[in-house]
C-alpha cells in the first residue's frame, strides 16, 4: 500500500512539473528583456495618430531591433516621421537615418521603409552583438488615416502589440489622448483585446484612455478599440457613411461574454490546482514526517559509542597494517569522490614501502620525471582494497612493468567517468568489508545507518523538488503552489533534523572503532602541531615516512612535509633518492597531489468587459529582435 502511495505522489508531482514547464517554456527568451514598453498616443483631428513608444529593454547578444507593420489599407494609409532616439540615462541621443534596408543595421542608425514583403518595417542598430546591459529607446511615427470616420463615432482600432512579438515585458501600458475632450465618460467607449485577460483600459479623464497589462507572455498581442465622438475628426480617408455604435457593441459583447467564460475556467482549474497541490503537500508531509519519526524513535534510546579515552594526540600508528583507505573511512564512514586521488596517491606511497613498486626520478628539461616501477606483479597478498588500486596501476601500465606518473595522469584522463565510479565504489565497498571483518565497523549498524542515508536523500529530493517547482512558477497560481510548497518545505526540513539525530546514535562503529578513530584524530592533529610541541623525543624520520602515508591520504601531506623542515633544517640537502623510500621524491616533488586534481576531475564528469465603459480585458478579435545568427523574421506586429 505505501509502494502505491509513493508512486502516485511521484507520478502527480511529475505531471504537474510537466504542465508548468510546458506553459513557461514556450514564453522563455533568453537574449532580450523589456522591463517596460509604453505607448504614447496621441489622435490628431486629421484622422492621423502620433505615436511614441518608449521601450525599456534588457538586451544580450543582440545586433538589431526592429518591428513591421503589416500593410492593411483597413487599417491606416500610410507610416512617416520616423524617429529612433536612445535615451539611456536621460541622455537623448538621436539615431541617423539611412535609406538603405540593412538586414544588421550600423550601429546608432535607423530607417523606416517599405522591405521587401511589402510591409513597413522600423528597424535600429544597438551594436550589442557580444555584450549585454539595459537600454532605453523612444521611436516615434505617424500613423496616417489610422482613424475611421463614421456617422456616429469615430473609431480607433489598433493592435499595439502583434501575437509574433518574441519579448516578454514586465508591463505594457498606454496612454491615448483625443483631439479635444467629450461632454462626458459617456460619450468615449473603450474596449481591450489580450489573450490572457490580463489587462484593464478606463477612459481617466474626458479626453484621455489609458490601458495597462502587467507580465506579458511572447506570443500574444494587445490591441485597443476605442469610439468618441465622430465631430472630434475634422476629415480622414477613412470616412463612412453608416452607423458603428451597434455593431461594435454587439460584436464586443460576444467576445466580452467569451471572456467572462474563459476566466470562470479558468477560475475552476485554479481551484483543482488548489486542491491537488494542497492535498499533496499534505500527503507527502504526512508521510515524511511519519517516516522521519519512526525513526528518530528507533534510535531514541539508544547511546553511541564514546572512547574510552579522549585522546588530544597520538604519537603511532593506531593499527600498523592499516591501508590507506581504511584509515580514511574509519575517519570519515564514506569515501567520498573528492579524497578518492588522495588515497590512490597514499596507496602508492604504501605499495612502495612493501616492495611491490618503486620510484625512480630522473632529470629532464629541468624537471624531474618520476617513473613508477612495478617490482612484484603477485597482488594476492594485498588487502583488497590495496590490491584493486594496485591492479589499476598494472591496467594503466598496459603491459609494461613502468609508467610515468605523467602518462598515469593521462590514463586516468581517458578512462570512462563511470568505470572511474565504478573504481571508486569497489575502493569503498572492499574496505568496508575490511573494516568489518576487524571488528572496527558493525555490519547491522551499517546496514541501519545506509538505510537512514537513504532515507534524508529521500528528503532532500523531496525538498529540492519543491523549491524548483516554486522558483518556475510565474502564474496566477503562484500564491497557491507558494502555499503548498512552504508545507513541505518544512515537513521535509523537520524530517531531515529527526532522522539525523536518529543517524548520530546509530553505531556503525564498534568499541574497537570508536577507539581506533579518536586515534587517527590524534594522530593527524599531532602530525598538524608536532613542530611546535616540546618533545623530549622527536619520531626517527623512519616512522615519518610511515605518516606521510596517511598524512597522503588525509590531505595534510604538505603541511607534515613543512614540519619535518623545521625539525630537520638538513634533512632536505641531505637527503638523497637513495635515502629511504620516497623521502626525497616526497620533499622534491608535488607528488603527494599528483593524482588528486585529475582524479577528482574525472570523477565529477561522472555525478555529473461589453459596455464600453472600461474594465478587463476580452479575448478580442484577433517587435522584434536580430541577433547576429538569427533567421530573419519580418512580422513580428501583425496590424489588421
Amino acid at each position: 500500500m505505501k509502494l502505491v502511495v509513493k508512486k502516485l505522489i511521484f507520478f502527480l508531482l511529475l505531471f504537474i512539473l510537466f504542465i508548468i514547464l510546458g506553459n513557461i517554456t514556450s514564453n522563455a527568451s533568453s537574449d532580450l528583456f523589456l522591463n517596460y514598453l509604453t505607448f504614447d498616443v496621441n489622435v490628431n483631428t486629421d484622422g492621423s495618430m502620433d505615436v511614441t513608444e518608449t521601450w525599456d529593454i534588457d538586451i544580450e547578444n543582440t545586433n538589431t531591433l526592429f518591428k513591421t507593420f503589416k500593410t492593411d489599407s483597413t487599417k491606416y494609409s500610410d507610416i512617416s516621421n520616423v524617429k529612433v532616439v536612445e535615451t539611456t540615462n536621460g541622455i537623448n541621443r538621436p539615431f541617423r537615418e539611412i535609406n538603405t534596408i540593412m538586414y544588421h543595421v550600423t550601429e546608432n542608425c535607423y530607417y523606416g521603409k517599405i522591405n521587401s514583403d511589402g510591409n513597413f518595417e522600423i528597424a535600429w542598430g544597438v551594436g550589442m552583438d557580444n555584450s549585454s546591459g539595459d537600454r532605453k529607446y523612444q521611436i516615434t511615427y505617424t500613423v496616417e488615416d489610422a482613424i475611421a470616420k463614421y456617422n456616429d463615432y469615430a473609431e480607433l482600432y489598433w493592435q499595439f502589440v502583434g501575437d509574433d512579438f518574441e519579448i516578454d515585458a514586465r508591463s505594457v501600458s498606454g496612454t491615448i489622448t483625443l483631439p479635444q475632450s467629450a461632454v462626458s465618460k459617456d460619450e468615449i467607449k473603450v474596449w481591450g483585446h489580450t489573450e490572457d485577460l490580463n489587462g484593464e483600459i478606463y477612459t481617466t479623464n474626458l479626453d484621455t484612455i489609458q490601458f495597462n497589462l502587467d507580465g506579458f507572455n511572447s506570443g500574444r498581442y494587445v490591441e485597443i478599440r476605442t469610439l468618441f465622438p465622430t465631430e472630434m475628426i475634422t476629415s480622414s480617408a477613412r470616412t463612412k457613411n453608416v452607423d458603428i455604435l451597434d455593431s461594435v457593441i454587439e460584436e464586443e459583447t460576444v467576445w466580452a461574454n467569451e471572456a467572462n467564460a474563459k476566466r470562470a475556467r479558468r477560475d475552476t482549474i485554479n481551484i483543482v490546482i488548489i486542491v491537488v497541490a494542497y492535498s499533496i503537500a499534505l500527503l507527502v508531509s504526512i508521510l515524511c514526517i511519519r517516516k522521519a519519526i519512526k525513526i528518530y524513535n528507533e534510535q531514541k534510546g539508544n547511546r553511541a559509542y564514546v572512547p574510552e579515552q579522549e585522546l588530544k594526540y597520538f604519537r603511532e600508528l593506531p593499527r600498523q597494517d592499516a591501508t590507506p583507505a581504511q584509515a580514511v573511512k574509519v575517519l570519515y564512514i564514506k569515501i567520498l569522490p573528492n579524497i578518492l586521488g588522495r588515497i590512490v596517491s597514499a596507496t602508492l606511497l604504501d605499495l612502495n614501502l612493501k616492495r611491490y613498486i618503486d620510484f625512480k626520478i630522473e632529470k629532464e628539461k629541468k624537471k624531474e620525471k618520476i617513473t613508477i616501477e612495478i617490482l612484484n606483479e603477485n597482488s594476492s597478498d594485498l588487502p583488497k582494497d590495496e590490491k584493486i588500486i594496485f591492479d589499476f596501476l598494472k591496467d594503466a601500465c598496459e603491459g609494461n612493468n613502468q609508467i610515468t606518473v605523467k602518462e598515469f595522469k593521462k590514463y586516468i584522463e581517458k578512462v570512462p567517468p563511470s568505470k572511474i565510479q565504478g573504481f571508486k565504489n569497489n575502493v569503498d565497498l572492499r574496505t568496508k568489508e575490511e573494516l568489518i571483518s576487524l571488528g572496527i565497523h558493525d555490519k547491522e549498524q551499517e546496514k541501519i545507518y545506509n538505510k537512514y542515508a537513504s532515507s534524508t536523500s529521500l528528503f532532500i529530493t523531496i525538498l529540492f523538488f519543491t523549491i524548483f517547482i516554486t522558483a518556475i512558477m510565474i502564474s496566477e497560481v503562484n500564491t497557491i503552489v507558494i502555499g503548498a510548497s512552504a508545507i513541505v518545505i518544512i515537513s521535509t526540513i523537520i524530517s531531515m533534523i529527526l532522522v539525523g539525530k536518529a543517524k548520530k546514535k546509530v553505531n556503525i562503529y564498534t568499541q574497537k572503532g570508536v577507539d581506533e578513530r579518536e586515534k587517527w584524530k590524534g594522530l593527524i592533529k599531532y602530525m598538524e602541531d608536532f613542530s611546535m610541541l616540546d618533545e623530549k623525543e622527536v619520531p626517527d624520520i623512519v616512522l615519518w615516512e610511515h605518516f606521510l602515508v596517511y598524512a597522503t591520504a588525509f590531505g595534510i601531506a604538505e603541511k607534515v612535509l613543512k614540519q619535518l623542515k623545521v625539525v630537520y633544517p638538513d634533512l632536505e640537502q641531505n637527503l638523497d633518492v637513495n635515502t629511504y623510500t620516497y623521502m626525497h621524491i616526497m620533499l622534491h616533488t608535488n607528488f603527494s597531489s599528483s593524482f588528486s586534481n585529475v582524479i577528482s576531475t574525472s570523477m565529477s564528469s561522472a555525478y555529473s468587459s461589453a459596455t464600453g465603459g472600461g474594465g478587463g480585458f476580452s479575448g478580442g478579435g484577433g517587435g522584434g529582435r536580430r541577433t547576429a545568427e538569427a533567421v530573419v523574421e519580418d512580422n513580428h506586429f501583425l496590424i489588421k
